[in-house]
């Protein structure tokens, strides 16, 4: 059965009961040429564990697009970094749907097998997972919707196609269930105005100094965010209520017994009566690892009494701790304005700052908060050095700011082993890129790579990650345009009351309602992250939040301020990069012969060369000033119009001709490499002195007295005299 959905400037045409009927749901949906099948399967017996046992994958099969995969696999193997977002933001939409009790192990798989490229494949594939949820047997009140919000000339635009998302200075991805938000992603992101560069000019110099050059970081206000998601919010409802229209009557029974355990009143009672107050203690006076070692006391303390022992097993007890612990710690917010640490609704936690505490890193910076750390460490890099990804929208994307979080376990005290980043670092990775990003200059020369390491968690490493990248690229002396900071806000909410939380630590992540971390300049938001767990969130809590988490902001800049002011960049050890033009027809002598002159460019000076063939371009990058001028020097003399083939491009014949054995001259050095010496001969040729010719240390720009010991092949081999 086929149905057409006209909605939210999409026409979604869906089959149910036609594929994949073995699963609990199943829909394939199509929108233009994009075609996506959504599938739900469970298991039969449920865990025994408390908890929600949900897998989502997310797969964009090559095919798709008529391509083969690249590699040695011919085949789709470990999911990118892209599918694994995807398949987060699928997942955090709809695990709140799931009722509570439901704990049979539930996987739900998205496949991309027709691609159109302007059809946004995140919000299409979750579009088509909420249907297949809702067309299951898992009791679901209403199915999801997702959509995407851009800023084209002033204007939001809702669900833009991919070629208006690429105008935007917005990019607001929401999922939400009838009038409800679920879950905000939010990036902003920069415009540049800049004339075309002059031939031959330095490409820092039009960078830091040129007025026709203009990077706006176009932060979004509070007030903008907002109107945003109130555009989001209709929108959602919209689809919300369309699918339900549509698919309600096709919706399978709901058979499955849902475990809802009453909580035992009589062990409640007993331990909050006598043990209220070291379960007090453990959350008001402890550290996040001393609490949990003094709720595991409580319960050994409550297992040697025979009242309880001969009634209740250990797992009892911590579910009674935990439900008595998350009480207190609610209420002491709702009653007192007090937190488990003794800080007001609003404070943020104590804030050090060191930077460049890496000696031979380009940049690094260690940002504590309470009682999380992160050690955030900047490198720089060439061309060469850009993540490449393939995509099936687009061609091989090549990604030059990179942000790699790793969570050890060591942070929060385990003893875990180190394996490869799973999706939450990646998810917290791509939150602090999408933070940062906007403040870095798109034509910045260098490739960048932000990598941090937590070293102590207790909330918010993330937001801590946002706030040492920032102050590691000054350390680096990449020119941000601001300072951008980040902090977690919480929500607790009980009935009509409710408190909002400043800067929260992993308690109150655990216990309260809401995480929603915020991101921004002094000057407004880059990013949002939001998940809630009660089922929704109105406007007017979520202007508050937004409001109090700019206080929190400001407050965290003012401290990054001062630490910005004094840094001092360690200039001797960040690459050295000169980028200039050339004729375009002459990028072919800079190449040589099958890469032959640009690999010895390369080994005679030691630096990295990338060509832009269309425009003529060419950027040199290396360790040392000296070598990267006289690379670039030495291919503005192979490209230039008046230059002599004879003297300043020799010929092998010409070599020949013009030197011979036994040859001597007082040379220069003109570079030094791992396997010898380059000597300027006459007439622009070089000749190399082995490694294995000379003892004593040599050094560039000093002159040398050698002897021609064999020419061969165009190359002049050389003896010291």
């Amino acid at each position: 059965m086929q149905y057409k959905i006209e909605l939210n400037k999409n026409i979604e045409i869906f089959d149910i009961d036609k594929v994949a009927k073995q699963a609990s749901g199943a829909v394939l949906m199509r929108i233009k040429d994009c075609v996506i099948l959504a599938t739900v399967a469970r298991e039969n017996k449920a865990v025994d564990e408390d908890f929600l046992p949900l897998t989502v994958q997310y797969i964009e099969k090559a095919y798709a697009a008529g391509k083969i995969p690249g590699g040695y696999i011919k085949r789709e193997t470990k999911p990118s970094d892209l599918e694994t977002l995807t398949a987060r933001i699928i997942d955090r939409s709809l695990r709140p749907l799931f009722p509570k009790g439901y704990n049979y192990p539930t996987q739900i798989v998205v496949m991309v097998l027709s691609v159109d490229k302007e059809v946004d494949l995140q919000v299409a594939s979750l579009n088509a997972a909420s249907v297949a949820l809702y067309l299951s047997d898992i009791k679901i009140k209403a199915p999801v919707c997702g959509v995407r919000i851009a800023k084209i000339d002033k204007n939001f635009v809702l669900n833009p196609s991919n070629d208006e998302l690429k105008q935007s200075t917005l990019d607001l991805f929401v999922s939400g269930v009838k009038n409800e938000l679920l879950m905000i992603e939010m990036r902003t992101l920069p415009s540049i105005n800049s004339d075309d560069l002059s031939i031959n000019t330095p490409f820092a110099d039009v960078l830091l100094n040129s007025t026709n050059f203009e990077h706006c970081m176009n932060e979004l206000s509070e007030d903008d965010v907002l109107e945003a998601l109130n555009l989001a919010s209709k929108a959602i409802e919209n689809g919300s209520n369309a699918y339900e229209e549509a698919f309600s009557k096709h919706k399978k029974e709901a058979k499955l017994e849902l475990r809802i355990e009453n909580e035992n009143e009589e062990l409640l009672l007993f331990v909050e009566q006598n043990y209220a107050n070291k379960i007090r203690l453990a959350i008001n006076q402890m550290a996040k690892s001393e609490r949990a070692d003094e709720l595991n006391n409580i319960v050994k303390e409550l297992l040697e009494l025979d009242i309880i022992s001969s009634k209740y097993q250990e797992e009892d007890l911590l579910k009674a701790l935990n439900s008595i612990k998350r009480k207190f710690v609610r209420e002491q917010i709702l009653d007192e304005g007090k937190r488990a640490d003794g800080r007001a609704l609003k404070d943020v936690r104590d804030i050090s700052i060191e930077t460049n505490i890496l000696p031979k890193a380009h940049g690094s910076c260690l940002f504590t908060r309470g009682q999380t750390q992160a050690l955030v460490v900047a490198t720089l890099g060439s061309d060469s050095d850009a993540q490449l990804y393939d995509s099936l929208v687009d061609d091989t994307i090549s990604e030059r700011f990179m942000v790699n979080y790793n969570f050890p376990g060591f942070s929060v005290g385990e003893a875990s082993p180190i394996k490869a980043p799973g999706r939450r670092e990646l998810g917290h990775g791509n939150l602090a890129k999408r933070a940062l990003y906007p403040s870095v200059d798109e034509n910045y020369p260098y490739v960048i790579r932000l990598v941090s390491e937590i070293l102590e968690s207790n909330g918010s490493s993330s937001m801590a990650t946002v706030c040492g990248g920032s102050l590691a690229l000054r350390a680096a002396g990449v020119n941000t345009t601001k300072l951008v900071a980040g902090v977690a806000m919480g929500l607790v909410f009980e009935g009509e009351r409710y408190a909002i939380l400043t800067d929260i630590m992993g308690l109150e992540d655990h216990d309260g309602d809401m995480d929603f971390k915020v991101a921004g300049s002094c000057d407004g938001i880059t990013a949002l992250q939001m998940d809630i767990k009660l089922g929704g969130i109105d406007s007017k809590t979520l202007k508050e939040a937004l409001y109090q988490a700019r206080e929190a902001r400001i407050h965290i800049l003012e401290l990054m301020q001062k630490a910005s002011d004094e840094i001092v960049v360690n200039d001797d050890i960040l690459p050295k990069l000169e980028l200039f033009s050339v004729d375009p027809s002459k990028i072919v002598d800079i190449i040589g012969q099958a890469g032959k002159t640009i690999r010895e460019i390369i080994d005679k000076f030691g630096v990295s060369v990338d060509l832009d063939r269309e425009k003529g371009e060419v950027k040199i990058a290396g360790n040392e000033n000296e070598k990267v001028r006289a690379a670039k020097d030495y291919i503005i003399s192979l490209t230039s119009k008046d230059n002599k083939p004879d003297k300043k491009r020799a010929s092998k014949k010409n070599i020949e001709e013009d030197f011979s054995l036994g040859e001597e001259f007082v040379g220069t050095i003109k570079s030094i490499t791992g396997f010898g010496a380059f000597i300027e001969l006459r007439d622009g040729v070089d000749g190399l002195l082995h490694v294995s010719k000379f003892k004593d240390r040599l050094r560039e720009n000093d002159k040398i007295s050698v002897k021609i010991s064999e020419i061969k092949n165009g190359k002049i081999a050389l003896d010291l005299c």
